[in-house]
């Protein structure tokens, strides 16, 4: 049985780009393992990372938020723009190679035409605004280049906000606000993934639509910084947001199980997260996956599991599809 995914949130656009860089080589103690990493993944057709082209194949259909990502501490000598536009103008490249099986879509109406062709979906992101340099005004790029979604920061703190690992307590500066109202105005929706709790009350308190976490999961069942608050759900549920269950297994629990996987999904849905819950499983920017999975070819052993404790294929379509689908 072929199941349809849409998935919120991934790294392998970086990935891609970095195989065998040198500043992306902090992940790991030993060097050669850090290398093995990044070369596994060079290409979107056909790789040995989390995400391929050929894996995306055995779906019903596949849609995926790609994230232009890079950590400021490696900013280039001309700065994190430039690195925007290289980091894009790779996404447009691997578009353009893979345009028998791949879509960029930009709207919902652009996903319905790429499905009806057969095609794979993909969408962008900005994990960090310090890619547009936290300028407001590079939003517009940002848009003409059709991102839905929009981290202001990564794990380093920034002029627009603290984060879940620097500066923690800080929230939104006015810069800050500044810069998620213009998000708003050009429908990008703020992603509140890695920003502190103090920044994510600032954006819902700023913002008047919909408020994504795209890879986040329960704080009351593992309780790292990275995970939601049980307050933080239930707002991002009533924005008409959504959020993405993390397949990074330190995210997860102890022991990076399926079972601990579940009880996150099950936590929102107690919450009241039916029409909220979707996945967004930080494929190819963690090493770990839960379950003992090794990548996009494992996510149906998620749905067969759940299927197996009596969840309904009509709840199942929503989060696997219909849910980030309606965001678009």
């Amino acid at each position: 049985m072929k199941i349809p995914y849409f998935d919120a949130h991934c790294d392998t656009i970086y990935r891609c780009e970095e195989t065998g860089c040198d500043a992306a080589l902090e992940m790991e103690a030993d060097r050669e393992a850090q290398q093995a990493y990044y070369e596994a993944c060079c290409h979107l057709r056909e790789n040995g990372g989390h995400i391929d082209l050929l894996r995306g194949r055995g779906f019903a259909r596949y849609g995926q938020f790609f994230a232009l990502y890079w950590d400021a501490k490696n900013a280039p000598a001309d700065g994190m723009f430039a690195q925007c536009l290289q980091l894009h103008a790779r996404f447009l490249q691997e578009m353009k190679e893979n345009r028998d099986c791949i879509m960029h879509c930009r709207s919902g109406a652009e996903v319905d035409a790429a499905i009806r062709q057969g095609k794979m979906v993909a969408l962008l992101s900005i994990e960090g605004a310090d890619l547009l340099e936290c300028d407001a005004d590079k939003l517009e790029t940002a848009c003409e280049w059709g991102v839905r979604l929009l981290n202001p920061v990564w794990n380093r703190a920034n002029s627009l906000s603290g984060t879940n690992c620097e500066d923690v307590d800080r929230g939104l500066s006015e810069r800050g606000r500044d810069f998620v109202r213009q998000m708003e105005n050009l429908s990008i929706y703020p992603d509140v993934s890695h920003i502190s709790d103090a920044g994510f009350w600032d954006i819902i308190k700023t913002t008047h639509g919909p408020v994504v976490a795209s890879h986040s999961n329960a704080r009351a069942v593992c309780p790292h910084r990275r995970n939601l608050t049980d307050d933080q759900f239930r707002a991002i549920r009533d924005s008409g947001g959504v959020v993405g269950l993390n397949l990074y297994r330190d995210f997860v629990g102890q022991k990076g199980t399926m079972e601990e996987l579940i009880a996150h999904l099950e936590h929102f849905l107690e919450l009241g997260g039916e029409q909220t819950l979707c996945i967004g499983g930080d494929l190819d920017g963690c090493e770990a996956l839960v379950g003992g999975m090794n990548g996009l070819q494992d996510v149906p052993k998620i749905y067969t599991a759940l299927r197996e404790r009596g969840y309904s294929k009509a709840l199942l379509e929503d989060i696997f599809w219909n849910n980030l689908y309606q965001m678009i």
